[in-house]
Parts: structure tokens; sequence; C-alpha cells
């Protein structure tokens, strides 16, 4: 796909056949977490963690839906890969929300890449924040140590296919000074 129009078909799927995407797909989106830029070079700050374990996506799933208060939620809509993104915090003030950022970077890079290889993708937060609120779970993911998941894409093949969309172009404010 042409960049533009891999950014113009890019959209959140919610809806998953169960099946993991193809060796070669998740080699590529594994390229493009590993080729997203991310404040002042700190790729020592992130860990990626691939989870396929079905108890453990089962875990997080209810861990999300206790967070928005919604038993019968399933913020991970059965996608086979949550990818999540953790961040060792602490950048100081003046970067506060850098690994934040940072994280959001490297989930984006998967997302165009899972759409450039017609894999759905979603973005993933609150099902994180309920699983943070779990230290049992987080746990579970044996995580280097002063590790904090921050934010995750779900990915599995979907029905819906990716066709570019007109982009409005008064969707946000803009100054130029």
């Amino acid at each position: 796909m042409e960049t533009m129009t891999t950014i113009t078909s890019r959209k959140a799927i919610r809806s998953y056949t169960g099946k993991k995407p193809s060796e070669a797909a998740m080699q590529q989106i594994l390229t493009a977490v590993q080729a997203a830029p991310v404040a002042m070079g700190g790729y020592d700050k992130l860990h990626v963690t691939i989870i396929e374990n079905p108890a453990i996506l089962k875990a997080i799933d209810a861990a999300g839906a206790k967070f928005f208060k919604k038993p019968d939620a399933h913020p991970l809509y059965g996608a086979p890969i949550l990818v999540l993104i953790s961040a060792k915090l602490g950048m100081g003030p003046a970067l506060g929300n850098a690994d934040y950022a940072s994280a959001g970077i490297l989930v984006h890079n998967m997302a165009l890449a899972a759409t450039d290889q017609n894999v759905g993708s979603c973005y993933i937060w609150g099902a994180v924040m309920g699983m943070n609120q779990d230290a049992d779970l987080v746990a579970k993911l044996d995580l280097p140590a002063g590790f904090v998941p921050c934010c995750g894409v779900t990915l599995g093949e979907t029905t819906e296919t990716f066709a570019p969309r007109e982009i409005p172009a008064g969707r946000l404010a803009i100054t130029k000074l």
C-alpha cells in the first residue's frame, strides 16, 4: 500500500475471526514496532509483550470489563493477540508524558503495518488500565523490573475490509502562526 492509502484505510477493528495473523504479517508488524521513533532514543525504557495465551487474554478482558464497570463487555473484542507496550516511567517532569507518547507511537506503527497487511487491529487503553489494577495479573506478564503496562494493540484476522476513506479537512482546529 502507499503511505496515504494505508493511513486513510486504517480503522479500529472490533470483530475478529479468532485466527492469528500469518507469520509473514506478524513479522512486518514487529518490524514496524522496531522502526518506531521514541523520545530521546530511550528504546531501553520500552518493552513489547506479545500475548497469545488464551487464559491471560481472558483475564485482561475481564479486568477491562471491570474497569469499565460493564461485566458483559469484552474490550479485547475476541482478538487472538494483544501486543502490550510497557514503559519504565519517570523521565522527569520535563518529559513526563514522553514515555506514554512513545508507547502510543509504537502502537500506531503496528496498527498501520497491520492495515498494510490486511490484519485487524485496535488501540487498547482501558483494558490496560483495568489490568494495572490487578497486581497478580500484571505479575503474570513477567515484565522487567520497573516497567508498567501503558497501552496495546489487538491483532487478528477479520472479515472487514480496508479501503481509503474521505478525511474531513476541518476535523481538527489548525492555527498557523
